[in-house]
């Protein structure tokens, strides 16, 4: 998808969500401290800022979308073989210790 097509489609899904809940471009606008006509300008797909997004987001309680965006960290397959070499195999007892079983 091209940058203005993105953009679009972002626009239409902040729509559909605001008149699924039936609010106004105002009310809405209001709600999330913004203007309309930034509200309006999301919805047709022209540039806003990414903090716009996210109180228009917050306030239609659509922010679950921004789980696209978590990082998980991953690790490698050889830092994991290092990890489990390093890994203690067995226990021993302590050392210089002269105790043998039959002394209980």
């Amino acid at each position: 998808m091209s940058d203005k097509a993105l953009t679009e489609h972002i626009g239409a899904f902040v729509r559909h969500h605001r008149l699924e809940q039936n609010k106004t471009q105002d009310a809405l606008a209001h709600a999330a401290s913004i203007s309309r006509s930034t509200l309006s300008l999301l919805e047709r797909g022209e540039t806003v800022t990414l903090t716009t997004l996210i109180q228009v987001l917050r306030v239609l309680d659509q922010l679950q979308v921004m789980g696209a965006f978590v990082v998980e960290q991953r690790i490698s397959p050889l830092a994991l073989a290092k990890m489990q070499k390093e890994k203690r195999q067995r226990a021993r007892g302590k050392q210089g210790d002269d105790t043998t079983e039959h002394e209980w």
